[in-house]
């Protein structure tokens, strides 16, 4: 795929993971309308209240999704990582205002697609079609799964869920991030903490 920078080939090529019988050429012309943000960390990518004129695809680094409450704190909603969206998807795809705010808590490369891109691709790229099917199914599912964690589970499931997902991830963020996440106070981590690790 000539022509490309190495982050939107990057994308490119999970695309094609997904969909291996998308031609090269395609991909490339879809690839021709992306473009790619280098970000530091505590940039914000996406802000609460306004029209996302794209969505980041995650090339390196992590963000964090979150909203400000009525007492003015921030509750965290979701970490993102490598090879996942940043988005706020709903408002995103109905040109309406996002409710989170998205901010890097690495350097973070996002390549960026705007809705007109993507509406493009799907009409002339039946391929590209099934991949937006697919990520779609993908984020209704995360977010579900975040709603009924709330639901039906408590604290402790949450975060023995959070560790069994990727573990790594406890090492990239901060506690107060994490209990932010998890919607408890710091000494109710430390005591869940302490009871998983005495069996």
């Amino acid at each position: 795929m000539p022509m490309l920078n190495t982050e939107i080939n990057r994308y490119l090529e999970t695309i094609k993971i997904i969909c291996p019988e998308i031609q090269k050429a395609e991909l490339t012309k879809f690839g021709q309308t992306l473009t790619v943000t280098h970000l530091s960390e505590k940039d914000v990518y996406l802000e609460a209240g306004v029209l996302q004129p794209h969505m980041g695809f995650i090339i390196s680094g992590l963000v964090r999704s979150f909203y400000v409450d009525q007492r003015g704190e921030e509750k965290t909603v979701r970490f993102i990582k490598e090879l996942d969206y940043a988005t706020h998807y709903t408002a995103f795809i109905s040109k309406k205002p996002g409710s989170y705010s998205f901010q890097c808590l690495e350097p973070t490369i996002m390549v960026n697609i705007s809705l007109e891109a993507m509406q493009h691709a799907y009409e002339k790229i039946p391929s590209v079609q099934k991949y937006g099917r697919i990520m779609a199914e993908e984020i209704l599912k995360m977010q579900q799964a975040r709603i009924e964690s709330f639901l039906f589970g408590d604290a402790e499931k949450r975060y023995l869920d959070f560790m069994e997902k990727d573990p790594s991830l406890f090492n990239r963020v901060t506690l107060s991030h994490l209990c932010s996440y998890l919607g408890i106070q710091r000494q109710h981590l430390t005591r869940i903490r302490q009871r998983i690790a005495r069996g």
